[in-house]
């Protein structure tokens, strides 16, 4: 599976590396000397990042409402509250409203730990489709306002709030830990969504994950009075604003930030193919519904079917995306097989079946023309008719010239298109065409073991298949039906 990651590798993923060494870089250069500042820069920066977390907190709770995502709307709690503690913690800067006091250490100190900590929390599963949100809208207003009236008693009374937590000290060290932790997780979760998407602005979460945790550390370790506390801050402002751009990017969309949550899966790839495969594979996919809307389908179901048998032997993000795409576009080569030839009835001759035979090095061809299409997806579309044994199409490769990929595609094709009613032949059952999968020398045990698993009803779901007709075959003598596929 290591084999060509550096091949993986983009201007987005360089961009993102370089814009999260930035503040790393800069601290480690101009960071230690001491900076005296005056109060209202301090305030402004701090405002600033409080404005911007308030307005990214607005779209994820109304998008939440929307939808009923109970998700989206604890993102938006996570930013609510990062919001209040901002606001004590630039209100209490000394010399603006108040004078000296420790609600400028414990607001600051804390925001970005608890913020972190909420954002971390969408990953539970329960909040996806929560049979009530409003308990969740009642602890996202009590949260922001528990933290203002409290910050608020504070400043009227500043001798009740000691300066805790003070840089470097064990509690110091535990925020740290924490916050920094949360972040991980976070950033993990938006490698693993561009992986599946590619879109660059996925990679910025990384990157404002990278500035929040430097910011981090200004906070809690290297403390006030220095170039590095004064960077932190506006590195703060800089994280909350790079987290923020692909998070409106999605409510625009009408869902909850992906990279933020990462729940995207490969299978929705396939049902949003324009929002997250880009307008050329739509475009493809539209010319092929245009001229047979049967192979569309076709390539849809089979392309959804090989994301969830990947999903299901636990490869990486990026090779369920290579799946989902080069499932969609895998028949794109028939465009050139006549009409006739693909709709006739009855068994083909040797000349018809010669031409049915030509559309992966067809489809190849597309691609290549088109460009921009991954090495991995040109060999799903060439190869997909290939066997283990041998026996397969156009080029007869053995089970050393297939990689996983191809196994999975060729099992998950054959499947659908058997079971599925076809012009000249009715739908097999699942279990015949599971059955034959196993049987056969060419296809992959692993994967045909996992596909069972995938298309086998569990809980009153239904099965993997189009028709339940009788299994009656027409087709010429010696030739399987599914070739035709």
């Amino acid at each position: 599976m290591l084999q060509g990651w550096h091949r993986r590798l983009d201007a987005g993923h360089l961009l993102a590396a370089g814009m999260a060494a930035v503040p790393l870089l800069l601290l480690a250069v101009f960071g230690n000397p001491p900076l005296d500042l005056t109060p209202e820069a301090h305030f402004w920066p701090v405002v600033v990042a409080a404005g911007t977390a308030a307005v990214v907190a607005y779209g994820l709770t109304a998008a939440g409402i929307r939808a009923r995502d109970g998700r989206a709307i604890l993102l938006g709690t996570a930013f609510s509250t990062t919001t209040a503690l901002l606001a004590v913690h630039g209100f209490a800067t000394p010399g603006v409203v108040v004078g000296k006091n420790g609600v400028i250490a414990l607001a600051g100190g804390a925001s970005l730990p608890i913020g972190a900590a909420l954002l971390a929390l969408t990953a539970l599963p329960g909040l996806r489709q929560p049979r009530r949100i409003a308990p969740l809208l009642v602890l996202q207003a009590a949260l922001a306002t528990a933290v203002v009236t409290l910050g608020a008693a504070a400043l009227a009374f500043p001798s009740l709030v000691p300066p805790v937590p003070q840089a470097g000290s064990p509690p110091a060290t535990v925020l740290l830990v924490v916050g920094l932790g949360c972040l991980a997780v976070l950033a993990h979760r938006a490698v693993r969504t561009h992986a599946l998407t590619r879109r660059p602005a996925d990679l910025l979460v990384v990157a404002g994950c990278a500035w929040l945790a430097v910011a981090l550390v200004a906070q809690l370790v290297l403390g006030p009075g220095s170039v590095a506390f004064y960077g932190g801050h506006a590195f703060e402002l800089g994280g909350i604003a790079l987290i923020g751009i692909p998070t409106v990017l999605d409510l625009a969309r009408g869902g909850a930030s992906r990279p933020l949550v990462g729940d995207l899966t490969a299978t929705e790839l396939v049902a949003a193919e324009e929002a997250y495969l880009g307008a050329r594979v739509r475009a493809l996919l539209v010319r092929l519904a245009d001229r047979d809307t049967s192979t569309e389908e076709h390539t849809r179901r089979v392309a959804l079917l090989a994301a969830r048998v990947a999903g299901e032997l636990k490869l990486p993000a990026s090779v369920q995306r290579e799946l989902a795409v080069g499932g969609l576009l895998h028949d794109i080569g028939k465009l050139s097989v006549p009409l006739e030839i693909l709709n006739k009835p009855g068994p083909l001759d040797d000349d018809e079946f010669a031409e049915i035979r030509r559309h992966p090095d067809a489809g190849g061809r597309l691609l290549e023309e088109l460009g921009g299409f991954s090495p991995t997806v040109h060999r799903l579309v060439t190869d997909h008719h290939e066997r283990l044994d041998g026996s397969g199409y156009p080029r007869g490769l053995d089970a050393a010239a297939q990689p996983i990929e191809t196994r999975i595609l060729a099992a998950c094709d054959v499947y659908d298109a058997l079971v599925s009613d076809r012009v000249y032949r009715s739908a097999w059952t699942p279990e015949r065409a599971l059955a034959l999968l196993h049987e056969e020398a060419g296809y992959d045990p692993q994967v045909v073991g996992a596909l069972e698993r995938v298309v086998t009803p569990r809980d009153d779901e239904p099965s993997w298949v189009a028709g339940l007709a009788a299994p009656a075959v027409r087709q010429a003598p010696g030739r399987p039906a599914y070739r035709r596929a």
